[in-house]
């Protein structure tokens, strides 16, 4: 049986007020790897430029942001939440997003049917689901999290993590870790809280301590994961999310890892100094 595509809205990241992610379970019916369209970024524009605008009508309905198609070389989904679709420049990057997502998986398809067919190798039909969250939605920013799911017929599917903040200023999209002055400064900033939770989750899960020069023993680099900016007071970023796709904290059966960390003084003075009034220390 061809993948399930049923990523949703479960819960993800709880403490990060207004934002949510889905979680795809494990498929023991392909192998797949990250997808390979093309990361689409958006011009650079002044700071000081005028915010981009935003579309003022009638709510956008959530399905007409759903494509679904279901074919014998593959199955595609992608979806992203109508405050994204109201903001031109935001749509235009999701359109652009989805079209090369489907195009590269409908291309990687019809390429593995051919082969399998020279070599009487059975074929299974691809898949590749994405869907797009709000994490929270604040006057200079929209934060935006992915989960996507990718099978390309070998022994399981595959997970994984993707976010962005719409900086309604300067009218451009960003990744989280922008915001700070290095990668460097981000991760020893929150380096020792992150280990000290994942090594707690991974017990959890465990049952029993890690052992120390054990596989998937080590901590990780956070800032290397999928970094999210949330909110818990709807009006600045003062908790930080990291999703962890399967492999790199644990074994695949142990799934995807998520963290929140509240922004404190270290991670403050991390920033750039542009971008520190839209950051608070949670009381």
């Amino acid at each position: 049986m061809r993948a399930k595509l049923a990523l949703g809205c479960a819960g993800t990241l709880a403490l990060m007020a207004g934002g949510c992610s889905g979680t795809a379970a494990p498929d023991a019916s392909g192998t797949a790897s990250p997808p390979t369209a093309s990361d689409t970024a958006l011009p650079p524009q002044d700071e000081a430029s005028a915010p981009a605008p935003e579309v003022d009508g009638p709510a956008v309905d959530v399905a007409d942001l759903n494509l679904e198609e279901d074919t014998d070389l593959y199955e595609f989904q992608f979806s992203y939440p109508a405050k994204a679709a109201a903001i031109p420049e935001l749509k235009s990057w999701f359109e652009e997003h989805r079209s090369a997502a489907r195009a590269e998986l409908a291309s990687s398809s019809k390429r593995d049917r051919e082969e399998a067919e020279k070599t009487g190798y059975p074929f299974r039909a691809h898949s590749f689901g994405a869907n797009w969250q709000v994490v929270t939605d604040l006057p200079d920013w929209l934060s935006l999290s992915s989960e996507f799911y990718t099978f390309s017929g070998g022994a399981h599917g595959m997970s994984g993590f993707d976010a962005r903040v719409w900086n309604r200023k300067t009218g451009t999209l960003q990744r989280a870790t922008d915001l700070f002055t290095s990668l460097e400064a981000l991760s020893g900033a929150l380096r020792k809280r992150f280990c000290k939770v994942l090594d707690d989750k991974r017990i959890a899960r465990r049952g029993s301590p890690l052992d120390p020069g054990g596989t998937f023993s080590e901590c990780i680099d956070p800032v290397r994961q999928t970094v999210l900016l949330g909110s818990s007071n709807g009006a600045t970023f003062d908790r930080i999310g990291f999703q962890i796709a399967p492999y790199e904290a644990g074994p695949y059966a142990e799934g995807s890892y998520e963290i929140t960390l509240p922004v404190d003084g270290a991670v403050m003075r991390a920033l750039k100094p542009q971008y520190r009034a839209s950051f608070s220390i949670p009381d």
